[in-house]
């Protein structure tokens, strides 16, 4: 149900415009603000929303590195940490929370977040996160410093939620919006043949994208029918010791049955056992679905535990997770720096050296905000909201300034000029048509979808259950939802009218 939108919006979404941005900067030589400036002084705006946005994704996206080292440093223990639950303070049994939950759960929430039980309850910063923090925005600062050229490159159909998770996969996997692709491409040799590289790259992105959704869902297989089955054993041993019966009497085959028949037999020790009884299911196991840094940190934790040589494995799983956190960083800050650094007021008083540093340095702090107690919280509002209608509106009026305000055969003669040849069909009917409507869909489906929701709402940790539980968001959080998503899609309309109120006074003076 997934792949059939998620390959529509490959070919309709993601090649055009990966291969758009990537001739915009190669074309035009600038970072996203310089390069929509060279089109119309009236598109100021979208460079502005692509920095913000960027911005917004570094201040919390370097924390998902900061969890990376954390377990990386905690992979060369015997055993792993997640693989067993820690004994309580009377050294008498296992921590309850953990023995209420799954190990590598109570490792996340407890052992890494210390997560409060909802948004108001913020907590202090945890010390642990917050040097981990401080390491892997050191790390970026450092790779920075070496240059761009050692920079490494199921639902239903008729769901909205499904094309709408299917264009932010899109998005976020090849860079779309943020403004990275055309600052990377302001880099290029103007003969580079961009038309190549971005069918290469969209390719090569979904297929391994694919690749890890099937090694996923693996996983996440093998840990719900795990999980079934021990909740079988447990009941079956609870039933066997209760009502004292013999050996291999109680199988998982026969257990409805036996329930039933315990049940009328022995009614009131029964219903006084009831309550000890779980209800185990293997579709209720699937359908509690690990999202968003879950997937990375306690699925596959999970099956990293059951590995020969679980430390081997952990590191590398780990180091291979920093690699691919670091690069993305990479990525996020060029497409904030090569607009400052293309600035003639900002470049002329400050080298680049210090202005990087200071653009991690503002990341860093702010970001302690993700290392509090609650500061997973506030991750996931970053997650959902920072980004996700502001990429529909950028990558939107991208399209439609190259195609009818810059003008498709202008666009043309560029690219013949770069890599010897016109578009094709495809390309000017996706740019054209395809793809600006596609996206006025998601844009009305994201909004619908929101409407109808009504209160928005979001998952917090219940120690006392072991699981989540859903709660609404405060008012204060709905706040900074909207501050979040006005701050980079307002500067559209805000530069063009910034723009005609300069032009107006410049023509009346």
């Amino acid at each position: 149900g997934f792949l059939i939108p998620y390959f529509i919006m490959l070919i309709a979404e993601g090649m055009p415009l990966l291969y758009l941005e990537l001739a915009v900067g190669q074309r035009m030589r600038q970072g996203s603000i310089g390069a929509w400036k060279i089109i119309s002084p009236y598109l100021c705006g979208v460079g502005v929303a692509s920095v913000i946005v960027s911005f917004f994704l570094s201040m919390y996206y370097n924390v998902i590195n900061a969890w990376a080292f954390w377990y990386l440093f905690h992979s060369f223990q015997e055993p792993l940490p997640w693989a067993t639950c820690p004994l309580n303070s009377n050294r008498t049994g296992y921590e309850e929370e953990c023995e209420k939950t799954s190990t590598t759960q109570y490792f996340w929430y407890r052992q890494t977040l210390n997560i409060s039980p909802s948004l108001e309850a913020s907590g202090s910063v945890q010390w642990e996160q917050a040097l981990c923090l401080t390491l892997a925005w050191l790390v970026v600062y450092l790779c920075i410093l070496r240059g761009t050229e050692s920079t490494g490159k199921l639902e239903q159909l008729s769901n909205p939620k499904t094309w709408i998770s299917a264009a932010t996969q899109i998005f976020f996997s090849l860079g779309l919006g943020f403004g990275s692709l055309i600052a990377f491409a302001s880099y290029n040799e103007p003969s580079n043949n961009c038309e190549r590289h971005a069918i290469i790259v969209s390719l090569i992105n979904s297929t391994t994208s694919i690749f890890a959704s099937i090694v996923t869902f693996s996983i996440y297989g093998f840990k719900a029918t795990f999980n079934y089955e021990s909740c079988i054993s447990k009941v079956i041993l609870l039933l066997m010791n209760t009502f004292d019966l013999e050996e291999g009497s109680l199988t998982a085959d026969n257990l409805s049955e036996m329930k039933d028949y315990l049940m009328a037999t022995h009614p009131q020790e029964y219903a006084q056992l009831s309550p000890q009884l779980k209800n185990c299911s293997l579709e209720a196991e699937l359908d509690t679905a690990v999202q968003g840094t879950g997937l990375a940190f306690i699925i596959y934790s999970e099956a990293i535990k059951n590995m020969e040589v679980p430390q081997l494995y952990s590191v590398l799983y780990f180091v291979m997770l920093l690699m691919l956190g670091i690069g993305s960083m990479l990525g996020n800050t060029a497409a904030i720096l090569t607009p400052l650094t293309d600035s003639r007021v900002i470049a002329a008083r400050f080298p680049k050296e210090v202005i990087s540093g200071v653009v991690c340095l503002i990341n860093c702090v702010i970001g302690l905000i993700f290392t509090m107690e609650a500061g997973n919280y506030w991750f996931d509002i970053f997650n959902d909201y920072a980004a996700t209608l502001s990429l529909l509106l950028i990558v939107l009026v991208e399209t439609i300034a190259v195609c009818y305000i810059y003008g498709i055969r202008r666009f043309e003669k560029d690219l013949h000029t770069m890599i010897g040849r016109k578009p094709n069909w495809y390309w000017k009917v996706m740019w054209a048509f395809a793809s600006p409507l596609l996206i006025i869909s998601l844009f009305i489906f994201y909004l619908t979808d929101y409407i109808l929701t009504g209160t928005l709402q979001y998952q917090a940790w219940d120690a006392t259950q072991g699981q989540l539980v859903t709660k609404d968001y405060p008012g204060y959080a709905l706040a900074v939802i909207g501050l979040l998503v006005a701050a980079s899609t307002m500067c559209i309309p805000l530069g063009a009218l910034v723009t005609f109120i300069r032009k107006r006074l410049k023509r009346e003076s």
